[in-house]
């Protein structure tokens, strides 16, 4: 059978590996498995949305509320917008989805960071368009600029605040600065799945939505519920936009895109920012413990404005090696090998799951 010809060369995005996978294949039992790879909030989610969505759980039967009204009444009134400014996705990924198969084309070109997440460049190939990355791996607004200016047929242009899976954030003056020299016609998506963390670490680094997109009409916000808010199972984020680009992207949604169950956690979640101030203070707290360690090992680790760090190793070390053996103790990090890195990109857990990797690591490289 013939499919599309741009699915040829088309690489399948490759998740973090689950639990279930690594009981199978090392017979470790579930509760000995520690899961640092998917930048998952290891102290689950608010106690309240559990609760939420136990009670919500009679009503299976019924399609959700496809208005989503409640869910952005709510992130309306958090961001200063209106509901008419959000489109619900499942998780911020199907927006991004969204975002770049409404405007790209084989005709066309996507600029992105040299690293970034994986799906940008997935998404655009999926659309026959040309994919432009800047010859450093972090994102640098001046090389985006000059490749900008020299290919007018860009389209799009992806902008991971905070980087992933990197961990480095531009501060918002200089996104801002480098939205003034953008044509209008040229759509920015900024990405801020992680922007809770790296807002709490350094102000400077925040987007706030609302005045992104009234400033500037040809950007869209992404979020999530996937990190800061513990939700990555429940599959939901959201764009912020203005009016007119939610309405060509609302002609993208797939009909109850996400569930009543999601619907319902998202909702409660959002209404528990305690959870998630909480969360994102020890988040920072436990990343020194990892500073610390790198360098009691003398390695390398990048300053992140997230909830995971990159560990980088030197010709002495193999980090797909490292990420072998920790899996095999049951300890799952993501191996950066694919993007050209000998280093691995570790969730931070909590206290104990910190202390296991420190431990585990130590035995295995003395």
């Amino acid at each position: 059978m013939q499919f599309n010809g741009v699915l040829a060369n088309l690489k399948t995005y490759e998740a973090g590996k689950p639990i279930e996978l690594v009981v199978r294949e090392y017979g470790i039992e579930a509760k000995d498995v520690i899961k640092l790879a998917s930048n998952e909030n290891p102290r689950g989610c608010s106690p309240k949305v559990i609760e939420a969505v136990r009670a919500e759980a009679v009503h299976m039967n019924r399609y959700p509320d496809d208005s989503m009204y409640e869910l952005k009444e709510a992130l309306a009134h958090m961001y200063r917008v209106e509901d008419k400014n959000i489109i619900i996705g499942s998780g911020s990924d199907q927006v991004i989805e969204m975002a770049i198969h409404a405007k790209a084309n084989a005709g066309t070109k996507v600029l992105m960071a040299g690293i970034t997440f994986a799906m940008y460049e997935i998404y655009t190939l999926q659309t026959g368009a040309k994919v432009l990355k800047t010859p450093s791996a972090r994102h640098n607004l001046k090389e985006m600029l000059e490749i900008y200016k020299a290919n007018p047929d860009i389209s799009i242009i992806m902008l991971c605040i905070p980087n992933n899976p990197l961990g480095e954030c531009l501060d918002a003056k200089d996104v801002y600065a480098f939205l003034d020299q953008i044509d209008r016609e040229t759509l920015v998506v900024v990405d801020a799945a992680y922007l809770e963390y790296a807002r709490f670490k350094d102000p400077a680094k925040n987007i706030d939505a609302h005045d992104l997109i009234s400033k500037y009409p040809n950007a869209i916000y992404t979020g999530t519920f996937s990190k800061a808010y513990g939700l990555g199972g429940m599959r939901c984020g959201y764009g912020i936009a203005q009016p007119e680009m939610i309405q060509a992207f609302l002609k993208l949604r797939a009909p109850f895109n996400i569930t009543s169950l999601t619907l319902k956690a998202a909702i409660v979640a959002l209404s528990d920012q305690a959870f998630v101030e909480a969360s994102v203070r020890e988040n920072f707290e436990q990343m020194k413990a990892y500073e610390a360690f790198a360098e009691e090992l003398g390695f390398k680790s990048m300053e992140s404005y997230t909830n995971f760090i990159v560990l980088e190793f030197d010709a002495t070390k193999n980090s797909a090696e490292i990420a072998q053996k920790l899996m095999e103790k049951g300890i799952i990090v993501r191996n950066l090998g694919s993007y050209g890195m000998n280093a691995i990109r570790v969730t931070i857990g909590t206290p104990e799951q910190n202390a296991r990797f420190f431990e585990c690591f130590k035995t295995l490289y003395k």
